[in-house]
């Protein structure tokens, strides 16, 4: 009879798992737990599909006995930019104990929204009270929507932006895709209309991203200035534990991770962690991060720097911060 009756029980755990009412997350259930980030370049995407079929992920027989806590949307999102930093931004953020975070970029003010925020609130970790669950899509700050749909979901939500010289960031984008597409047309090529005339091409995503100005107007007409933090990609090469510091402030935590926690990586060029969320090892970045960018006509880079220099300028002021790009 024992034997019959956990036979019962086991087959009703799985067998109810994937049942719940749209609009509200299932109250029993804890989903198979997205597993540790995977490694890449600060901005670089991993898809849902990659990071659940990761060996980690669980079962949904062991996260049904070991879940605890809540499943919660958002309080907090790193909303941009890519080639920013961003990815270094979470993994060093998912050190602070009160920091729960999705390691896949669920993208779903861009390209999931009709799936409903049920859908959305299911992708979270479980929380416990005083807890911050945070997700992180460099895309959302220059998706025209993301804005009004993110405050639809709660006025309050926190955002942080990791942003870079605008220049180093394109060349960067650029990069990423060269490495997946060896065939692509130079960064020159791309990055003018018309080289002739010296008109550059805005149209081009790698361009167009690093109008930083432009994007935050739309944000500002949904949030207010003081619910956006900025962080200077840069510092957070160079300082990783003062900009922590800024973030930490941010979202109301105490500042638990400091200069302790960093060691810099001579080789890589960047700063590591000593020891990584749920490990006792040292952690970098994977080898995607400090790709070796390909060399530039110093012509065109100062092209660029003209161009963006009014953009920089605006944005500083919005900001009321100076980057130093110039």
């Amino acid at each position: 009879m024992l034997f019959l009756w956990l036979y019962m029980f086991y087959s009703c755990a799985g067998s109810c798992a994937g049942l719940t009412t749209r609009g509200s997350p299932a109250p029993l259930r804890a989903a198979p737990p997205l597993p540790p980030l995977l490694p890449g370049e600060p901005g670089e995407e991993s898809s849902l599909e990659e990071q659940r079929a990761a060996p980690d992920a669980g079962s949904p027989i062991s996260s049904f006995f070991n879940g605890s806590g809540t499943k919660r949307l958002p309080q907090a999102i790193i909303i941009g930019v890519k080639k920013g930093g961003t990815r270094a931004l979470l993994e060093f953020l998912r050190v602070h104990p009160d920091v729960r975070a999705v390691g896949a970029e669920p993208h779903f003010f861009d390209r999931n929204y009709e799936r409903g925020l049920a859908w959305y609130r299911e992708l979270m970790p479980r929380t416990l009270e005083g807890q911050i669950t945070m997700e992180k899509t460099p895309s959302y700050f220059v998706t025209k929507e993301a804005p009004a749909r993110i405050s639809s979901m709660c006025k309050g939500t926190k955002l942080i932006v990791v942003v870079r010289d605008p220049v180093t960031r394109a060349i960067s984008d650029y990069t990423q895709t060269l490495s997946k597409k060896p065939d692509i047309p130079t960064f020159e090529s791309l990055t003018f209309k018309n080289r002739t005339t010296g008109l550059i091409d805005t149209s081009w995503s790698a361009i167009q991203i690093g109008i930083y100005a432009k994007h935050l107007e739309n944000w500002l007409l949904h949030f207010p200035m003081g619910q956006i933090l900025f962080v200077s990609g840069e510092r957070l090469i160079s300082d990783p534990a003062g900009e922590l510091g800024r973030v930490q402030d941010f979202l109301g935590l105490k500042r638990i991770i400091t200069d302790k926690h960093f060691y810099f990586n001579k080789t890589k060029g960047f700063p590591c962690l000593k020891k990584a969320e749920g490990s006792s090892k040292p952690h970098c970045l994977g080898k995607t991060k400090g790709r070796t960018h390909p060399d530039i006509d110093q012509e065109v880079v100062q092209r660029l720097r003209d161009f963006y220099r009014p953009f920089n300028m605006k944005f500083y002021q919005m900001t009321g911060q100076d980057f130093g790009w110039d």
